[in-house]
C-alpha cells in the first residue's frame, strides 16, 4: 500500500479536487493550503509575507541572476526550504496526499510513494476554472490560466532543476478532462491499495 501520494497538476486539471477525494476515500490526511501555513510558520514570516510566494520563483530570477551569476537567499527561498521541511515531516508521518509545491521531487526517495501528475484539455481546464473565479472575465481568466501554469513550470524548474509535466518524473500521469475526477480518484486509489 502507498502511505504517501503526491499530486502535482496543471492548473484547472482538478488536482486539488481530485487529490481531497483521493485522501477523502483512502482516510489519508490532505495536505495543500495547511503547508503554505505550517511553513510560513516555521520560517517565521507572517501570513501577508508570503501571500504571493506560494509556487513561485524569487523575483530575481531569470535574466540578472543568469547573467551576472547573482545569488542571494531570498524571501522565496527561505520559505521554499521551510515548505520542504515541512513536506518531509509529512513523508516520513505518511498516510497523506501532498499537493503541489514540488513535493514529488522532494520526497522522490521516500519508499512506499505514488507521485502523479494531473493534467488536460486546455478548454475544459479553463472551463473548470471558471466554475472557481466566476467573478472574472474571459480575458482575466486566460491571463490567470497562462500565469499560473508558467509560474508552476518556472517553480518547478527553478527549485528541482526538473521539467514540469515531464512523464517520466511521475509514477502516473492522467487526462482528467478525458477520464474525469471520479475516474482519476478511482484509479489512483486503486494502485495506492495495490
Amino acid at each position: 500500500m502507498k502511505k504517501i501520494i503526491t499530486i502535482n497538476r496543471k492548473f484547472g486539471a482538478a488536482g486539488g479536487k481530485i487529490g481531497k477525494m483521493v485522501a477523502d476515500r483512502l482516510g489519508y490526511k490532505y495536505v495543500d493550503h495547511e503547508l503554505v501555513e505550517e511553513a510560513a510558520g516555521s520560517a517565521n514570516l507572517s501570513m501577508d509575507q508570503i501571500a504571493d510566494l506560494d509556487e513561485k520563483v524569487p523575483h530575481e530570477y531569470g535574466f540578472a541572476q543568469s547573467l551576472f551569476g547573482v545569488y542571494r537567499t531570498t524571501l522565496e527561498d527561505r520559505f521554499m526550504e521551510a515548505q520542504k521541511q515541512v513536506i518531509e515531516e509529512f513523508g516520513n508521518k505518511g498516510n497523506c496526499v501532498i499537493v503541489g509545491r514540488n513535493a514529488d521531487a522532494i520526497l522522490k526517495e521516500f519508499d512506499d510513494s505514488l507521485h502523479v501528475f494531473i493534467y488536460g484539455n486546455p478548454s475544459w481546464r479553463l472551463a473548470y476554472i471558471s466554475t472557481l473565479y466566476p467573478h472574472l472575465s474571459p480575458n482575466e481568466l486566460l491571463n490567470l490560466f497562462r500565469d499560473v501554469d508558467n509560474g508552476r513550470i518556472k517553480y518547478c524548474s527553478y527549485y528541482t532543476k526538473r521539467e514540469f509535466g515531464l512523464a517520466e518524473n511521475y509514477d502516473l500521469c492522467l487526462c482528467s478532462s478525458s477520464l474525469g475526477v471520479e475516474k482519476c480518484v478511482d484509479i489512483i486509489c486503486d494502485i495506492a491499495k495495490s
